[in-house]
């Protein structure tokens, strides 16, 4: 596939299957992830696999942060948050290693690169014929979670990446009118 044709066809996928990505393609979407923009090399990125008892480990962590959100929260919610981690054989999370007080790569630009690393391994996934889908929700920013995955204070979780096999059709990709986006000072 050559690179034109991957950065206008790749699409989320919600519906995956197993067996998850393996060894070789999870190099190639790390080093794919590694050629993100990076400001005086600060590499502010860490990634975290999820796998097999790993995502039931994860799924405990949304649970624990649901009961922690709401005591009160029923049998039905845990276990709702439980099986997030099992709609894909594999997630990674991607989080952004802030490196706080650099006056000449702020904040943002750590965590934008951060985003940029991600989005490069959704974009290897799918050079690669694998389906990925990029989710965030409630539990990127929740405190038992980053906790639970030993996030310091000005760490970022900017994803969890939903990565495996594709295991339903394609949407139709819709199209934009470049136009509605780009403002032009000629």
């Amino acid at each position: 596939m050559d690179a034109m044709t991957l950065l206008h066809e790749r699409s989320s996928m919600g519906k995956l299957m197993g067996p998850p990505p393996d060894a070789e393609q999870l190099e190639a979407m790390y080093q794919a992830a590694l050629r993100a923009p990076d400001h005086k090399e600060l590499r502010p990125w860490r990634f975290i696999e999820f796998s097999g008892e790993g995502l039931d480990r994860l799924g405990e962590l949304f649970a624990e942060a649901e009961f922690r959100e709401d005591p009160h929260a029923g049998d039905a919610v845990l276990e709702a948050a439980r099986k997030k981690p099992k709609r894909a054989p594999m997630i990674i999370a991607v989080i952004a290693k802030v490196t706080p007080d650099d006056p000449k790569v702020p904040r943002v630009e750590q965590v934008i690169s951060a985003g940029c690393a991600a989005h490069g391994i959704l974009l290897a996934a799918h050079a690669q014929g694998l389906g990925a889908m990029w989710r965030t929700g409630k539990y990127a920013f929740d405190p038992t979670v980053r906790k639970g995955l030993g996030l310091a204070e000005d760490d970022e979780l900017v994803a969890f990446l939903y990565l495996g096999q594709l295991g339903g059709r394609h949407r139709p990709l819709p199209q934009h009118d470049v136009a509605d986006f780009v403002e032009r000072w000629d």
